[in-house]
């Protein structure tokens, strides 16, 4: 039995209450940069022209380009761009240590949900299939239904644990990954899910989101250190004292992801949410090659 209208209209109502400003953020970010030509300059069966090239054996009459090939003695092939839709899955790292923001400074996991979501309108807009992996948006799909039900779901995104332990491999090989978090976690969590993504055929990117805080370490004297779940806490009289081990640790994390993406073809930025958005937007599209 069909739903009455007023009962959609007060579902729909209910949906749109649901959403944060999130949706409208990520919109506006994503409006604000230009997304230049949207090609990924492969041969296939696509509509745009690409380029010619030299007739080869096993090549059809049908495909030679008569007129081109009438300017001389060879015969050439017009080729076209390939116009096959790629799928890119985002994942957030909904982990608690996330949420932790300096005054002022927006929290990593806000930063995170925005630049996701304003990289899938922009994917979506380009006939891209994108999805949110770990959560009820986790089916690829395109459109505005489809980024209002990852806005929902971003929403939603919460747990009870101190820090987050990357998604296993799903879908489709060969699709490509964007991955959000502080990679604060142990490496047994972060590392080997990394691998099963590469053997998967999957590339991707890594996406460090830090708080300016927890770059500068701007600690002095007495103070507890406590996990934003309350899981792991540290008490120091000079906390000065530990700045340059601290700073040296968390560049040697910075580095092995670094590292790891490089040798498995991915690519990694760290990203200060001192930092505009923008800039980090503008980076996903140059290496998600969406963009010229």
């Amino acid at each position: 039995m069909s739903q009455a209208p007023q009962s959609l209209r007060a579902s729909a109502q209910a949906l749109a209450g649901a959403l944060p400003p999130l949706l409208a953020d990520a919109e506006r970010l994503a409006a604000n940069v230009a997304m230049g030509a949207h090609g990924r300059r492969r041969a296939g069966s696509g509509e745009s022209f690409w380029q010619y090239r030299h007739a080869m054996p096993g090549d059809s009459l049908a495909s030679i380009d008569w007129r081109r090939s009438a300017q001389g003695d060879a015969l050439f092939i017009r080729e076209r761009e390939w116009e096959a839709s790629q799928t890119v899955g985002f994942w957030v790292d909904p982990s608690r240590a996330m949420s932790y923001h300096s005054p002022k400074m927006p929290p990593k996991s806000e930063r995170a949900k925005v630049l996701a979501l304003a990289c899938a309108s922009l994917l979506s807009r380009a006939g891209e299939r994108v999805s949110l992996l770990d959560t009820l948006a986790a089916r690829p799909g395109f459109g505005q239904s489809k980024l209002h039900q990852m806005a929902l779901a971003l929403s939603k995104l919460d747990t009870d644990v101190d820090y987050g332990a990357l998604p296993a491999p799903q879908g489709a090989r060969g699709g490509h990954r964007v991955f959000f978090s502080d990679f604060m976690g142990d490496e047994t969590t972060i590392f080997p899910a990394l691998h099963a993504h590469a053997e998967a055929g999957n590339d991707g990117a890594l996406v460090h989101v830090l708080d300016p805080s927890e770059e500068s370490f701007p600690y002095d004297g007495r103070i507890i250190f406590e996990s934003m779940g309350g899981a792991i806490d540290f008490e120091t009289r000079r906390a000065k004292a530990l700045r340059e081990a601290y700073r040296e640790r968390l560049d040697i994390r910075s580095d092995k992801l670094k590292s790891w993406a490089h040798r498995a073809g991915w690519h990694y930025l760290r990203h200060n949410t001192f930092t505009p958005p923008q800039s980090a937007l503008l980076w996903l599209f140059n290496v998600l090659g969406v963009s010229k």
